[in-house]
This record gives structure tokens, C-alpha cells and sequence, in this order.
């Protein structure tokens, strides 16, 4: 049963592999002279998904998240695992599923060539292999001091739909329905992580919350920064919602935006730009790396603010 599942809903050509779906191992060729990038991520029933929300959605969220990461070391998607556990089999719901994630797949050219199933809590685990030049991978460890940083798209679009969906936030129906998009089918920014090779001295994808996310950064590289809340890109429906605490824990902490973090040094800002441009996507310059130690908030009057949250913990009751 398990086997004949794999065939009808998993099984198709993987040109990019010697090897794929139907053996106990995939067989798989990196291109000569590339290292390669290897990620893991798991998403829980109950914890990261609701059973409610659309199977091809998750679909698409469990491999959009994954190749996110791949975005965030620069490097080039190429092959798949997926590991599902499932608490009955239901055709309906894996083939939505399944047209959630090649539709994923076929826009980054990466090919599914293994995994597992059993039974048990809804729970979908992926692994991610991409490649890079050697040398050219984007690390947290490399801001400097005097570098900008910078963030792609708008944040805090996913956490208010979130905090909408969770009942923490009341927002109008025509509002909500402008960043619900954001929480279900999140953008990875492959084609900035490669743009920006070269160019950004350390990265990052902004799953659990940009101030936690940054934190990571600051931590790797031994510096601090200080970010200025007026200019974090947000969609302007976000903006009507700010002077709300939980809205404005949603822009800083929030996470789930899949947006790319990144520093590069102040004189590359036209190079930055250029790259963002020819990748079709905007980035905002939105603070500064110092030497000092620590994370600061400040607002348009250069104030500091109280930041009660700086990211989503994956152990928190």
C-alpha cells in the first residue's frame, strides 16, 4: 500500500538525478567543482498548520519554506526529499497536496528523488540540496561594521494573518484577505540569493521573526546593529494596523515572512540595488551593523523602543 501511494502521487521523471523515486537510494550527480547546500525542515499538524487549511497550500508551504533556505546561502535548488507521516490514506488530499508541491517544484526546477511514509500525526518533513560555487556561499558570519542591512519584499503580512486567523487580532475581512496570501503561500527568494553572491556579506531568511533572525547574524559575526522601525517595509494595510502592540510584535518578531535578511557594505548600495532589480524583487534599507554588541529599535525620532518579542520559539507551550 505504502509503495503503490509513492507511484500514484509521488513518482515522476527527475531529469536532474542519475537516479530517483523506486530504489533505496536516489543516485545524484553535483555538478563538477560545486559544494553542495543541504537543508532540513519539519512542519507539525497543530503547530505550524492548521488541519483546516488547504492541502495543495501546504503543498506548496512545506517546499516554498524549505527552498527558502536555500535562498538565504545563495544557492541553486536541485534535488528533494520528502518524508510524510499521514494518519490515514486519503487520495484526495495527497493529490492536492502533490499538485501544491511539483507546481512549487517545476517553478525552481527541483526534483523530488526520495523520502518516506508511514502512518501517524499529520507531519511533513523535507530535506533540500542545492548547489554553489565554492567561496560564493551567503554565511551569517560575515557582517562588518558599517554595513547596512537590508530586507526583502514586506514583513509582517504572515504574522498579522496569523495573529487574525488565532484571534488575537480583529481586522476587516477585506483586510485580512490582503495578507492571508502572505501565511499560505510564502515566495522563496531564490533569485536574489543568487543575485546577491558577491555582493552581501552575510544573509539570512526571516522565518522566525526579523529581530530574532538578525540575531543569528549579530551573534555569527560578533557586532550589533540598530534598525529603524519606520523604514521596515510593510504593505500598507499592515501600516493601519501599527498602533496595535500585537501588529507591531507581528512587523519585528513575527515570522513566517521567508523574506531574506542580508548585510552588505554601504559603498555596494547601487550594486545591492541593481542586483534586487535584474532578481524582480525590492529590498529596503532598514538599519546599520556597528561594532558595539547588541540589537536596537529606534523610531523616526531616533528614539529607542521597547521590544517585548524578538521571535518565534519552536519550544513554547
Amino acid at each position: 500500500m505504502e509503495f503503490d501511494l509513492i507511484a500514484r502521487h509521488f513518482t515522476r521523471a527527475t531529469p536532474g538525478a542519475v537516479l530517483g523515486v523506486g530504489d533505496d537510494c536516489a543516485l545524484l550527480a553535483p555538478t563538477p567543482g560545486m559544494q553542495l547546500a543541504v537543508s532540513s525542515d519539519m512542519l507539525l499538524e497543530g503547530r505550524h498548520f492548521s488541519p483546516q487549511d488547504s492541502p495543495a497550500g501546504l503543498g506548496h508551504k512545506s517546499l516554498a519554506v524549505n527552498l527558502s533556505d536555500l535562498a538565504a546561502m545563495g544557492a541553486t535548488p536541485r534535488w528533494a526529499t520528502l518524508a510524510i507521516a499521514l494518519p490515514d490514506e486519503n487520495d484526495a488530499w495527497l493529490t492536492a497536496f502533490a499538485r501544491g508541491f511539483f507546481r512549487m517544484a517545476d517553478m525552481h526546477a527541483i526534483d523530488l528523488v526520495g523520502g518516506d511514509t508511514t502512518r501517524g500525526a499529520l507531519t511533513i518533513s523535507l530535506t533540500v540540496m542545492g548547489e554553489v560555487p565554492p567561496g560564493q556561499a551567503l554565511r551569517r558570519d560575515g557582517a562588518q561594521a558599517g554595513d547596512d542591512i537590508w530586507v526583502s519584499g514586506v514583513i509582517g503580512s504572515a504574522a498579522l494573518a496569523l495573529a487574525y486567523r488565532q484571534g488575537r487580532l480583529f481586522m476587516e475581512q477585506i483586510d485580512a484577505a490582503k495578507v492571508l496570501p502572505a501565511l499560505y503561500l510564502p515566495t522563496p527568494r531564490i533569485e536574489l540569493g543568487l543575485a546577491l553572491r558577491g555582493l552581501a556579506s552575510s544573509a539570512i531568511d526571516i522565518s522566525d521573526g526579523l529581530l530574532g533572525d538578525l540575531g543569528h547574524i549579530l551573534e555569527r559575526s560578533r557586532v550589533g546593529a540598530t534598525l529603524e522601525f519606520s523604514t521596515l517595509p510593510t504593505l500598507p494595510v499592515v501600516q493601519a494596523y501599527l498602533h496595535e502592540a500585537v501588529a507591531r510584535d507581528c512587523v519585528l518578531a513575527g515570522g513566517d515572512d521567508y523574506e531574506l535578511c542580508f548585510t552588505a557594505p554601504a559603498c555596494r548600495r547601487n550594486a545591492v540595488l541593481a542586483a534586487a532589480a535584474s532578481a524582480g524583487v525590492a529590498v529596503t534599507r532598514i538599519g546599520h551593523i556597528h561594532a558595539e554588541p547588541g540589537l536596537t529599535v529606534i523610531d523616526a525620532n531616533g528614539q529607542p523602543l521597547h521590544v517585548d518579542k524578538t521571535g518565534y520559539d519552536h519550544f513554547a507551550t
